[in-house]
């Protein structure tokens, strides 16, 4: 097995960055969702809510972020010295709020209020103790630093849908080939290029699979989700991909040799 593709999400929910290679620090990938975009009570509001969000491109050189709002043109992300809590899923970490300039170009992109927020080195949001009872850290990701996902399970997918869909709509960081399809529900450490993983939940999938990551448009005529439902429901939900965390700062590659360390059957 090896790597097929790594990606970087600079700002939560904008679109992703397809990268020859990553370095890792205590948040994940670096630079990966230090970036999100909150509402006017600082909830975050991702794709689920604004589909369009897609459309919205996201670079990332030398650590300084960039996006790409259609019709506004293009901005430098800067955090300002306003700190506010902010909301994402049941947590209230502390952010510093982006520049105004942005801000309103996103707001009318959208038609709606938002801003943009920044989690610094001084915030600390924690990983689920439920499943990782070491005290680690992530930044505005879902819950945890990595998302590992399998070429071989979206072709197994794709076998069953109409139209074929890209892995992009399921938002990994790294994605696997040379497994069998759904070999990862069974994976619990894995080395990647020397770098300890440990796979430690399921992830549950929602509606955002269902928007097409190049129009912006939740598509009724592809139904991943629905597709997954019928045959991938479990206690965690719907599940495609595994949650991860790594144990130490390094770097990893398209191309890595990816070996299974320990599986739920060892």
């Amino acid at each position: 097995m090896k790597i097929h593709s790594l990606f970087v999400y600079p700002v939560k929910s904008l679109a992703g960055v397809s990268v020859e290679h990553f370095e890792m620090d205590d948040f994940g990938p670096r630079g990966d969702r230090r970036w999100m975009i909150v509402d006017d009570d600082g909830v975050f509001v991702t794709q689920r809510r604004h589909p369009e969000l897609a459309l919205v491109e996201a670079h990332l050189e030398d650590q300084q972020v960039e996006i790409s709002i259609p019709g506004e043109g293009r901005f430098r992300l800067m955090p300002t010295s306003a700190a506010i809590r902010v909301q994402v899923w049941r947590d209230w970490p502390e952010a510093l709020v982006g520049e105004q300039s942005v801000n309103e170009a996103l707001s009318r992109f959208c038609g709606v209020s938002l801003r943009l927020v920044y989690m610094s080195d001084d915030s600390f949001r924690r990983v689920d103790p439920a499943r990782v009872p070491d005290n680690r850290r992530v930044s505005f990701a879902d819950g945890f630093p990595f998302l590992i996902t399998s070429l071989g399970s979206l072709e197994e997918l794709n076998s069953r849908l109409e139209t074929p869909v890209d892995i992009r709509r399921f938002r990994p960081n790294i994605v696997i080939e040379g497994a069998p399809p759904w070999a990862e529900d069974g994976w619990r450490e894995l080395m990647v290029n020397e770098q300890p993983f440990r796979l430690v939940k399921p992830c549950s999938r929602c509606v955002m699979t269902t928007v097409d990551p190049d129009t912006g448009i939740k598509d009724p005529s592809v139904q991943p989700l629905r597709t997954l439902t019928s045959y991938r429901r479990t206690d965690d939900g719907v599940i495609f991909g595994m949650n991860a965390i790594h144990d130490r700062p390094g770097k990893l590659r398209v191309g890595d040799a990816v070996t299974i360390v320990k599986s739920e059957n060892d």
